[in-house]
């Protein structure tokens, strides 16, 4: 008898135990490189919760939380000219009025996050999309659409405050028809590494740009880049984006890429600036170095791009007799903190396709220090130090041959 009790006291045990596994694995998942836990959306909700395509039920979607309203669609099922688009697989959700999904990730606590996720509007042209992991948080523009494919894959950066953490995402819009607000897909996580620390050789962080976000594998779109308020959490580490459009961050599996994996296309002229600050001494000259190429995408030409350091800029035309080539400009800092940054000088779009959006790639951007340089006369370009040095030593030998 005693020895049943206890043969049933620790079976009844281990059950308990994995109801508690089981639960701690759905609400809090770790978040690891890739996709998140449904990430994609391909497992379905129960049919019985399922009002049309409305949800029904804050937990019916596997790995998920749900609030308002939330449609779960299907490529196809809805048609009309107001469909919602399916950005990858069979399956996405849309986020109606006042409509939320939420997943609880477990983070390093101090490090960078970068979020991708494939985003469409639907039925208004001023759709956006509130993205969070509280306390950060940010709106996401789905005005304009970067590719002919009806969506964009988007990335959003943030810094972990806490170990355990709430992914939100939210329709902060209020339409007539309930359903209506933005699709969401693929919804993915990659933890940032922090970039080298500025040397001599090179003043700029991550100037070939390898540290970015998590690109979707099944997708040739890229990723948009948006700008951020956040400069200690941004998706592409070091590097701003300015105004309201994006760029674009490819990669070499689906593009042509002047320098290792990583890139960055430029779009919607100088909407879509990139930019970065250094540290430099006042008085010194430095040298930008980059790349400039295509992304083997059909772009329309011409391409350029408008390259500036500190009050220095000059226009940099794309010549389509190579995939890419190597620029160089000096400036002189008149200031200890450089801005560097770089748009397109024209609104490209793709050969056959003016809805898709495209542009120069910009890579393998360096910025060296030169010294003190004397502008003019026959001896330019020679250090100052050079020739302070050169100067003494001719004066100590005059005085040696007189005295």
């Amino acid at each position: 008898m005693a020895i049943a009790f206890k043969l049933s006291f620790w079976w009844a045990a281990c059950w308990v135990g994995l109801l508690f596994l089981c639960f701690g694995l759905e609400s809090l998942v770790a978040a690891g490189d890739g996709l998140l836990s449904n990430g994609h959306f391909e497992v379905a909700p129960d049919p019985n919760f399922l009002n049309a395509t409305v949800i029904v039920g804050e937990t019916v979607l596997p790995g998920w939380k749900i609030e308002g309203t939330v449609q779960y669609i299907t490529s196809g099922q809805i048609r009309g000219p107001m469909a919602p688009v399916v950005p990858q697989g069979r399956h996405a959700v849309r986020l109606g009025n006042d409509g939320q999904i939420s997943q609880g990730i477990e983070l390093e606590r101090g490090s960078v996050y970068a979020l991708t996720f494939g985003a469409a509007r639907t039925c208004s042209q001023l759709e956006t999309l509130n993205v969070s992991v509280p306390p950060t948080s940010g709106i996401i523009d789905l005005q304009t659409r970067y590719s002919g494919q009806g969506w964009d894959a988007y990335a959003w950066g943030f810094r972990a405050e806490s170990r355990q953490a709430k992914l939100v995402f939210s329709n902060p819009g209020m339409e007539e028809d309930p359903t209506c607000g933005p699709v969401i897909d693929s919804v993915a996580i990659k933890k940032i590494p922090a970039p080298a620390a500025s040397n001599d050789q090179n003043l700029v962080k991550n100037g070939d740009f390898e540290l970015g976000p998590w690109i979707l594998r099944y997708s040739s779109l890229g990723v948009m880049i948006s700008p951020s308020p956040y400069e200690d959490s941004l998706p592409v580490p070091g590097w701003e984006v300015e105004s309201g459009k994006a760029a674009r961050y490819i990669d070499s599996d689906h593009f042509w890429v002047p320098e290792g994996k990583r890139a960055i296309q430029l779009l919607s002229g100088i909407d879509g600036s990139i930019f970065q600050t250094i540290y430099t001494v006042l008085g010194n000259t430095y040298n930008l170095f980059f790349l400039l190429g295509e992304a083997g995408d059909s772009c329309g030409e011409p391409m350029a791009v408008m390259a500036s350091a500190g009050s220095r800029s000059q226009d940099v035309n794309y010549s389509s007799s190579s995939r890419y080539q190597s620029f160089n400009m000096s400036f002189l800092a008149d200031s200890e903190i450089t801005r560097i940054g770089f748009y397109s000088m024209y609104y490209n779009t793709k050969i056959g396709d003016n809805s898709s959006m495209c542009g120069p790639v910009i890579d393998g951007v360096r910025v060296t220090d030169l010294g003190h340089v004397i502008a003019s006369g026959s001896i330019s370009g020679l250090p100052l130090r050079l020739l302070c040095y050169c100067a003494n030593l001719l004066a100590l030998v005059l005085m040696m041959f007189f005295l």
